[in-house]
């Protein structure tokens, strides 16, 4: 039989055992540990750890996918931008056409209304040349005699004005073309189209004049391309549109047939002829 304290002697042997088993186990763990983790540094710096290499894949393969991604994004990219550039290339190109068509018309609608006006001009001369061209006419000189005294120009005599006003030749012209030719038909640019200017002249006057292109008459401006109505003193009402305005005088185009009619400041000024406003529709 075993005394007390050899019993709690025992138990006290043992108990010191199993704490030093204890603390070399965990010793041992704690090296072994210390040892995979020193091995798998070695395997990681060498490139041969598992889970080095599995991540490495993976990321590899994000790479590779997010290039390909980005390929095929510039390629989109190149191909959205070419046809932008070949979109506004043509329409730059058809802009440019259409500009030099309208360039051209515009010339071509300008010289035409030149030719027109040269050839009214042309017209208004020929048909004022008999009656304004003044003939000499014929003296015959007598030798002066020896006794006869030197003749004396006369003072009293002055020069005649042969210059007419613009209304005055446009009431010539009509006078001309009546006793000239009643039968000829009359071209829509031709003078006989003019309105006839009244003789007698109206007692209300307005103001009108030209600045800078513009035409100012009875307290309202008027400009190119302004849809008018044309009032004579006949009571006539015409619906037309200003096509120029010159120094002197403006042109204005029917709407019913497109014939141009000239209009002087003085037929303005007199009341022959008045101006309304109107809608452009």
């Amino acid at each position: 039989l075993f005394s007390p304290n050899t019993e709690d002697a025992s138990e006290t042997d043992l108990a010191k055992h199993d704490e030093n088993d204890y603390v070399e186990i965990k010793e041992q763990m704690y090296q072994d540990k210390l040892a995979s983790l020193k091995r798998q540094l070695q395997q990681l710096q060498e490139g041969t750890l598992q889970e080095y290499q599995k991540r490495m894949k993976k990321l590899d393969q994000q790479y590779k996918e997010r290039l390909r991604n980005a390929d095929l994004f510039l390629q989109l990219e190149t191909e959205q931008v070419e046809r932008n550039y070949i979109k506004e290339k043509k329409a730059v190109v058809k802009e440019f056409d259409d500009k030099k068509v309208e360039l051209k018309e515009n010339l071509i609608a300008e010289l035409e209304e030149k030719k027109k006006m040269i050839e009214n001009e042309k017209l208004t001369m020929e048909l004022t040349g008999d009656s304004m061209e003044v003939k000499p006419i014929m003296t015959r000189k007598l030798r002066r005699r020896p006794n006869d005294p030197v003749p004396i120009p006369d003072k009293r005599r002055k020069p005649l004005n042969y210059l007419l006003s613009d209304e005055q030749i446009m009431e010539d012209l009509r006078t001309l073309n009546k006793l000239k030719s009643p039968k000829r038909p009359a071209s829509p640019s031709s003078p006989e189209h003019l309105p006839s200017t009244p003789v007698d002249t109206p007692c209300q006057r307005y103001e009108a004049r030209i600045e800078e292109g513009k035409l100012y008459y009875d307290k309202r401006w008027y400009h190119k391309s302004q849809a008018v109505y044309l009032e004579s003193k006949e009571n006539t009402k015409i619906s037309c549109v200003i096509s120029s305005v010159g120094t002197n005088e403006i042109w204005v185009r029917k709407t019913s047939d497109s014939t141009k009619m000239r209009i002087y400041l003085g037929q303005l000024q007199r009341g022959a002829f008045m101006i309304r406003r109107r809608s452009a529709a």
